[in-house]
């Protein structure tokens, strides 16, 4: 189940491939209902093969392995991989490739310190308390470290509500907003990067969900730029296409590059302090005069050759 609860990052071997392709494959077929069937298949088959060469041998000789029962058990691994994913700012798409849409419960950072503290002390812990008979210990270590799991994503989803109906109820350029989010910062529960969307502007802040207030000296407002022919061509890119199904807030911009133009494609839910407005998690697209794709990139890593 260990084995079976990591195969879904074996998508991480698209990334050879080169940047963008990596990103259009990463959380998608193995992070899905249907690829975890292949992910616990592979995995159930890596530990027959190693029964085989161990002699058929197991560490209890009076119970052989249950193959059916292991792949089951290694389905349900992949399935806390997934909701794993889901709680995350980044999200999932468990429907591909008969439904593509991402999901993302917003309660937690990609990385969540809290969440390693809990586990890996699950682990070493009992070490040192309990030398002679560790599993029961370990039990209960573990018992511990999945209650505290569950009540960091209980008070983070509550924090988390409070934070969107707080920037929900703000005014952005004197007009109510079309949706709204919040989105976490690891280690602090309540501090929270609100964004909204209205008509005419993009609007994203630092919000306190403790003291429901928003930092409106950080506030950023944001005019949506028009359409021109270089970014509805870029769109059109595989880059373009496959970020803009992926990106929850997307604003695309242009500059210019002696007589080719660079378009920027960035989310917005990625644009923290110090991120902002060169997140890694955006991507670029050259053109030529004729606007033709002669360049892509995924964050500072080009993609060699162009995928389109």
């Amino acid at each position: 189940m260990t084995l079976a609860a990591e195969a879904p990052d074996l998508d991480v071997f698209w990334g050879f491939k080169g940047p963008v392709y990596g990103f259009a494959h990463h959380r998608g077929f193995t992070h899905s209902f249907l690829g975890l069937i292949l992910t616990s298949a592979l995995v159930t088959g890596f530990m027959y093969l190693v029964w085989l060469l161990r002699g058929r041998k197991t560490n209890l000789p009076d119970l052989p392995p249950r193959w059916g029962l292991l792949f089951v058990f290694a389905y349900i691994a992949g399935l806390s991989h997934i909701l794993l994913d889901f709680t995350n700012n980044y999200g999932v798409r468990p429907f591909w490739p008969f439904w593509e849409k991402w999901y993302s419960w917003d309660i937690v950072f990609i990385v969540e310190p809290a969440l390693y503290i809990f586990l890996i002390a699950a682990l070493v812990l009992p070490v040192f308390f309990s030398r002679r008979q560790p599993l029961p210990h370990g039990r209960t270590a573990a018992r511990i470290a999945l209650a505290c799991v569950l009540l960091l994503y209980a008070a983070r989803d509550f924090e988390h509500r409070r934070a969107v109906d707080t920037f929900g109820h703000q005014p952005f350029e004197s007009v109510a907003p079309l949706r709204v989010s919040a989105y976490p910062y690891y280690w602090n529960l309540f501090r929270w990067y609100g964004v909204a969307e209205t008509q005419t502007v993009f609007a994203g802040a630092e919000i306190n969900s403790r003291t429901t207030q928003v930092n409106r000296s950080q506030l950023e407002i944001i005019p949506k730029p028009l359409e021109t022919a270089a970014t509805l061509a870029a769109k059109r890119s595989y880059v373009g296409r496959v970020y803009l199904d992926w990106a929850q807030y997307p604003l695309v911009t242009e500059t210019s590059s002696g007589d080719d133009t660079v378009v920027q494609f960035r989310d917005l839910r990625f644009d923290y302090g110090r991120f902002r407005g060169k997140g890694p998690l955006s991507c670029t697209v050259e053109l030529d005069r004729n606007l033709n794709v002669i360049g892509e990139a995924f964050g500072s890593r080009e993609q060699q050759p162009p995928l389109d």
